[in-house]
């Protein structure tokens, strides 16, 4: 991480006494800090941070008004899913503890040594740019998700388009093995309903289908695996026989989950 990043950071120091106030000014400004900022005041704390976010605040925890026990309930009512770090300062040993778990990251006594003070300051600012990379990457990848998404229903839009001009027939199922969508000849072409090729349906014992075939094609489908060209015969009782390729593959949402199956059809002329 570049320092020049750490010295940019938004600092706010909360503390009523103003000879502290100054103390802590002076030390980041000498160490290169860029923006530091100050209240005496620890009723505005919640209201400047949801204004403009600080990357650290350093709080005193004894004040008149407000104390900040208070300010730290406030920021995390406020910031929820935020990570806030706050370093506070006490010369109360027992309130570290307390003040951990009401929020705190960090905490330093009084009096405070100034160089473990800039060291904790350090060490957390560090964690909240580290925290800041890592929300704004997962934000970019769920932007290039969506986006990818979108453009994988395009591309899925423009697969069916193809393929219902491209073939004789089409067909979708649900994950129970449900028509829900069939385009083409199918009854013209077929002469049965496509519940009955799929075997969902009983058909007629003499509608001249090759029942091995069917059969085979209908395990393909139970099984959830994808195939290429089956083949399916017809021999109608004038002595005509057809013969037809199937292609199947299933359907997976995002999450891979099974939700359907599609498939196409072609007569083979000649």
């Amino acid at each position: 991480m570049a320092a020049q990043e750490l010295l940019n950071a938004r600092i706010l120091i909360v503390d009523d006494q103003a000879a502290n106030v100054l103390l802590l000014e002076e030390m980041l400004k000498a160490a290169g800090y860029t923006q530091v900022f100050s209240t005496q005041d620890p009723t505005t704390v919640c209201a400047l941070h949801r204004r403009h976010p600080f990357d650290l605040i350093l709080l005193d925890l004894q004040m008149p008004v407000m104390d900040g026990f208070q300010v730290l309930e406030g920021l995390k009512a406020n910031n929820a899913n935020d990570y806030v770090p706050v370093l506070v300062i006490t010369a109360q040993p027992g309130h570290k503890l307390r003040a951990l778990q009401t929020g705190a990251k960090d905490f330093v006594s009084k009096p405070f040594d100034l160089v473990e003070v800039k060291t904790r300051i350090h060490n957390l600012l560090e964690v909240r740019l580290l925290y800041q990379r890592l929300a704004n990457q997962n934000k970019r990848l769920e932007a290039e998700v969506l986006e990818r998404t979108a453009e994988l229903r395009e591309s899925e839009a423009r697969y069916r388009s193809l393929t219902e001009l491209a073939t004789d027939w089409y067909w979708e199922q649900d994950h129970e093995g449900h028509f829900t969508k069939v385009s083409g000849p199918v009854l013209e072409m077929l002469g049965l309903r496509v519940d009955a090729l799929a075997g969902s349906e009983v058909a007629p014992a003499d509608d001249g289908w090759d029942e091995t075939q069917r059969q085979a094609l209908q395990a393909r489908i139970n099984a959830r695996t994808p195939f290429l060209d089956e083949g399916l015969s017809r021999q109608y009782a004038n002595g005509v026989q057809k013969h037809y390729r199937v292609s199947g593959t299933p359907m997976f949402d995002a999450a891979c989950n099974f939700v359907g199956y599609r498939g196409f059809g072609v007569e083979i002329l000649g």
